[in-house]
């Protein structure tokens, strides 16, 4: 059982605004590509639309705080915790950290909450179970982990 990855990344010249900076949206995007690593290391996918019923993994939430810029070239590691799991639902935190010779300085904290749910015949979604193959290899992070995680750098 996991709960927990770090996927590292570079900031592209597509992901960034006219000032240089990482456009906001990214970091989210960024959160989902720690989400899949995290997923695939534990042998399985975000895609569960060939399960019977056909089951998806909405974001009922997402959140993201800033405290410093990421620019194109930088190396960022992006590191995933589990904070919550219920019968129908996951819930991670992520740390953004910039790193640069050597060092490494948080730039950024986030949220994320996904719900399972059950595609109906006329297209709508209703929440389901999570299915057992997900549900037993994930566990939430210790509670050490989880308080370092919501400490101020």
């Amino acid at each position: 059982m996991a709960h927990e990855i770090t996927v590292t990344r570079r900031v592209e010249f597509s992901e960034t605004d006219m000032a240089g900076i990482m456009h906001f949206s990214n970091y989210f995007r960024f959160m989902e590509t720690a989400e899949h690593a995290f997923l695939r290391s534990l042998g399985l996918s975000v895609v569960l639309s060939r399960l019977d019923p056909a089951l998806c993994l909405p974001r009922v939430h997402a959140e993201c705080d800033f405290s410093s810029p990421l620019r194109f070239e930088d190396e960022v590691e992006i590191h995933l915790l589990v904070a919550g799991k219920s019968s129908r639902s996951l819930s991670y935190l992520f740390r953004f950290y910039r790193r640069d010779a050597g060092h490494r300085r948080e730039v950024a904290r986030g949220a994320m909450k996904v719900a399972c749910a059950a595609r109906q015949p006329d297209g709508t979604l209703k929440s389901a179970p999570l299915p057992a193959a997900l549900a037993e290899r994930i566990q939430i992070a210790p509670a050490q982990a989880l308080a370092f995680h919501s400490t101020t750098t």
